[in-house]
C-alpha cells in the first residue's frame, strides 16, 4: 500500500428506502464495499469500517485507505517444459505465444524457470502486477456492493437524460466519494461522484450540504442537515427518548426490537412525543389494542408497572416543531378509528359463542390432501385423548383437554382474528371466558399454539400442554404422511418450528411421554389419508433436537453419542449429556471409548447375530476370565444406577473396566480357530458392549 493514505467516505443518496429492509441494506452496502477494498489491497484488516443508513442514504466511512494499492508479485504458470522448450533448450513458438498472452515479450522467456507441476515439469515466471488505483478499486467495489445488496423488490426508473432506465431498490439522486478531502472519480446508477448531499427534508439549515472531508460527514449531517446518519446511534437515541418520556409518567414502553428497527428506518432525527386515547377503549383486550397501534401506526404503547396497557402511547416523529400539539393531535385522531374498529370486532365476535362457530370450520380448507379445518380439529381431539391416556390423566383433565381441542380453532372464524391473524388462540381464550368456560380451558385454547418461536414460553397448564402437543403432532404426522417435507430453506408449514416445539415440551414439561409412542398414537387419527411417516419424522425431530443441543453449548461428539441411541424420553437427554461430559473427563474415558469403537467394529464384521451371553467353562485365557469376573461384578451396580436415572454414577462404575478391557485386547485372540471359543469371546464382547452403551454410544467419543 502506498503512503498516500486517508479515510474514505462513500454515500449513495436515494429516495426513501423500504424501512423493514434498511438495516440489512446498510450493513450489506458498507460491508461489501469495505471487504472489496481490503481484497484489492487498498485497505487493510486494521481499517475501521463504519456503516451509515438512514431513510434516504446508505454510506460507509473506512479508515486507512490508500490512493493506490502496492504492486504485487505473481507467479504465472506458462506451459509444460516439453511444450515450451525444444531439444536444445530454446523457447518454442508455443512459449512465446503464451508470454504474449500475458503481455510479456519473447525476451522474457529467459526468466522462466522449471518446477514440478503434478507428475511433470512446467515453466513458470514471476511477474509484477501493478496495484489498483483507488478510482479503479472503488469503482469495482461499488458495482460489487450494489450487485450484492439484499434488495427486497427492484424498481425501474428513468435517468435525467430521458432515455436510459436503471433498476435499483429506489431512485438514486446523489453519490459522494471522498478520499480525505478529494473527490474520487467514480460513478454508478447514472451518477458521478461529488461532495454534495442533502439533509433532512424540512429541518436542514441548507438545501445542499457540501461535505468538506470524509471525516466531517457525520458531524455535518447532524449539525447542518439535522440527520443522525448512523442507524445504531439513531436507534439508541429513540430508546433513550422513549424511556425518558415513559418515565415522566411512571410507565414503560412496550418492548419490541422489530418495531424499534422499523421506526428507526422511518426517521432521520427522532423526536418522541406523548399521546393518549380515550380510556373506554381499554375494555378491549390489550393484545388487540397493542397490535393495532404497533402494526398499523408504528406507535409505542405504554404499560404500567404490572404490565397492563394504559391509554398513553408514544410517537416517534421526524420533525421538531416549536408547538407539537398539531403532531400529537393528529396522531390521536388517526389512532381513534383503528381502536374503534378493534372495539367493534370484539363486540361483534362475542355475540356468537365459540361452540356455535365450530361447525363453520368444515367449510375452511386446511390442506387439499388432509381436508378441512373441521376434520383437522377432530384429529387433534383424537390425538389429545390418546396423550391423556398415555399420561394416565384424570376424567376432569380429559374433559378439559377435549373441550379445548374442540374449540381451539373456532376463533379463526372471528372478525378480530380475520383482521389480526397474529391473535389466533389469544382471542379464543378471551371468548372462552366470555362463554363461561373454565380458566383451564381458556388457558389451553390461548396457549395451544405455544411455543410459537424460539424462546417463547410453554403452555401454562397441563391441558394446554396436551392440546399444543396434539396440534403440533397432527401437523407433523399429517404433512410427513403425505410427503410434504421441508426442502432447503423452504418450510411453508413451519414444520421445523413445530418439531422444536415438540422437543421443548417433551424435554421440559412431559417427562412421562415417549416420542415413538406419541407418533404411533397420532397415526390412527388419519386413517387411510396418509402413509406411515414414523421413521422419517423421528429422524427429523432428532435432527432438530441435535441442533438445539449444540446451540446450548454441547459438543457435536457429546450430542452424537447420546442421540445415537435414540432415547425416546427426551426429558432424559439433558441428564445423559451431563453424564457423558462427566465421563469424558475421567482418565479412563479415552481408552474405553476407543475400546468400544474397536468392539463395535469387530461385532459388525460378524456375519451371524451375536448373543450377549458367556459360557464360563469356555473362558481359557486369564485376561478373558478377569474381564468376565469384573463385568459380572460391575454390571449389576451400573444397571441399577441406570434404571434410577443416575447416569453419571452408572458410567463411573463402568470406568473400572478399563484395566480388564485393556488386558483382554492385549492378551486374547478374539477370532480363535475353535468356533465355540470364538463365539464365546464374541458373546463376552457383546455383553460388555451392551453394558457400556446404555447411557450413550461411547465409541462416538473416540478421537
Amino acid at each position: 500500500m502506498t503512503s498516500d493514505t486517508h479515510n474514505l467516505l462513500v454515500e449513495l443518496f436515494v429516495e426513501e428506502l423500504p424501512p423493514k429492509a434498511l438495516k440489512k441494506l446498510g450493513d450489506s452496502f458498507a460491508g461489501v464495499l469495505a471487504e472489496s477494498l481490503r481484497a484489492q489491497g487498498l485497505a487493510t484488516a486494521e481499517s475501521q469500517a463504519t456503516a451509515y443508513a438512514s431513510p434516504r442514504r446508505l454510506a460507509l466511512h473506512l479508515s486507512g485507505v490508500a490512493a493506490k494499492a502496492a504492486d504485487r508479485s505473481e507467479t504465472k504458470k506458462l506451459v509444460p517444459v516439453s511444450v515450451g522448450l525444444d531439444a536444445s533448450g530454446q523457447p518454442t513458438q508455443a512459449l512465446i505465444k503464451k508470454l504474449a498472452s500475458l503481455g510479456l515479450g519473447a525476451e522474457q522467456a529467459a526468466q522462466a524457470y522449471r518446477e514440478m507441476d503434478g507428475k511433470a515439469e512446467a515453466l513458470f515466471i514471476q511477474t509484477t502486477v501493478a496495484g489498483a488505483t483507488l478510482a479503479e478499486g472503488l469503482q469495482k467495489a461499488l458495482e460489487e456492493s450494489l450487485a450484492k445488496l439484499p434488495i427486497p423488490k427492484v424498481m425501474s426508473y428513468q435517468l435525467a437524460d430521458g432515455w436510459s432506465d436503471v433498476k435499483f431498490v429506489r431512485p438514486a439522486h446523489g453519490l459522494v466519494a471522498l478520499h480525505g478531502r478529494e473527490i474520487v472519480p467514480v460513478g454508478v446508477l447514472g451518477l458521478s461522484a461529488g461532495r454534495e448531499t442533502r439533509g433532512h427534508r424540512f429541518e436542514a439549515t441548507v438545501e445542499r450540504l457540501v461535505i468538506e472531508s470524509a471525516d466531517s460527514y457525520a458531524a455535518q449531517l447532524r449539525e447542518q442537515g439535522a440527520v443522525i446518519a448512523s442507524f445504531a446511534e439513531r436507534r439508541a437515541e429513540i430508546v433513550a427518548q422513549l424511556n425518558a418520556a415513559a418515565a415522566q409518567q411512571g410507565l414503560k414502553p412496550i418492548e419490541d426490537e422489530a418495531l424499534l428497527d422499523e421506526v428507526c428506518a422511518l426517521v432521520e432525527r427522532p423526536n418522541v412525543l406523548s399521546c393518549q386515547f380515550e380510556p373506554e377503549f381499554l375494555a378491549v383486550p390489550q393484545e388487540c389494542l397493542i397490535l393495532t397501534m404497533k402494526a398499523n401506526q408504528k406507535y409505542f404503547p405504554l404499560l404500567d408497572a404490572a404490565g397492563k396497557l394504559t391509554n398513553q402511547f408514544l410517537v416517534v416523529s421526524n420533525i421538531r416543531p416549536a408547538d407539537a400539539s398539531a403532531v400529537t393531535g393528529g396522531n390521536e385522531r388517526v389512532v381513534r378509528p383503528r381502536l374503534s374498529d378493534a372495539k367493534f370486532f370484539f363486540d361483534q365476535d362475542r355475540k356468537k359463542s365459540l361452540a356455535d362457530r365450530v361447525g363453520g370450520l368444515a367449510k375452511v380448507v386446511y390442506h387439499g390432501k388432509l381436508g378441512s379445518q373441521g376434520e383437522r380439529v377432530e384429529r387433534v381431539r383424537a390425538i389429545a385423548t390418546a396423550i391423556v391416556t398415555q399420561l394416565g390423566g384424570s376424567a376432569t383433565l380429559a374433559a378439559e383437554v377435549d373441550s379445548a381441542a374442540r374449540l381451539a380453532k373456532a376463533d379463526l372464524l372471528t372478525d378480530m382474528v380475520g383482521e389480526f391473524p397474529e391473535l389466533q388462540g389469544i382471542m379464543g381464550g378471551y371468548y372462552a371466558r366470555h362463554d363461561g368456560l373454565s380458566e383451564a380451558v381458556a388457558f389451553a385454547i390461548e396457549d395451544h399454539y405455544k411455543p410459537r418461536f424460539a424462546g417463547d414460553e410453554l403452555p401454562r397448564n397441563e391441558a394446554g400442554l396436551i392440546v399444543a402437543l396434539a396440534d403440533k403432532l397432527e401437523t407433523l404426522v399429517g404433512l410427513f404422511g403425505i410427503g410434504q417435507l421441508p426442502t432447503g430453506d423452504k418450510d411453508p408449514f413451519a414444520l421445523r418450528r413445530h418439531a422444536l416445539g415438540v422437543v421443548r415440551m417433551l424435554s421440559e414439561r412431559a417427562p412421562g411421554l415417549a416420542l415413538d409412542a406419541l407418533i404411533n398414537a397420532a397415526l390412527p387419527a388419519f386413517g387411510p389419508l396418509i402413509q406411515d411417516p414414523s421413521a422419517p419424522l423421528a429422524d427429523f425431530v432428532f435432527d432438530r433436537l441435535a441442533g438445539s443441543l449444540r446451540e446450548q453449548g454441547y459438543s457435536a461428539q457429546e450430542v452424537d453419542a447420546v442421540l445415537a441411541l435414540r432415547p425416546q424420553r427426551l426429558a432424559e437427554v439433558g441428564q445423559r449429556l451431563s453424564a457423558v461430559r462427566a465421563f469424558a473427563a475421567l482418565p479412563e474415558a479415552a481408552s474405553l471409548a476407543a475400546a468400544n469403537k474397536r468392539i463395535g467394529n469387530i461385532l459388525k464384521k460378524v456375519e451371524t447375530p451375536v448373543e450377549a451371553k458367556v459360557d464360563e467353562a469356555l473362558l481359557q485365557e486369564a485376561a478373558e476370565q478377569h474381564l468376565a469376573t469384573a463385568l459380572r461384578n460391575v454390571q449389576p451396580l451400573a444397571d441399577g444406577l441406570f434404571h434410577r436415572a443416575e447416569y453419571a454414577a452408572s458410567l463411573r462404575e463402568l470406568a473400572a473396566l478399563k484395566g480388564p478391557v485393556d488386558a483382554f485386547f492385549d492378551g486374547v485372540m478374539v477370532n480363535a480357530e475353535d468356533p465355540a471359543l470364538r463365539a464365546n469371546r464374541l458373546g463376552l464382547l457383546k455383553t460388555l458392549h451392551e453394558a457400556m452403551n446404555r447411557v450413550a454410544d461411547l465409541a462416538r467419543l473416540a478421537a
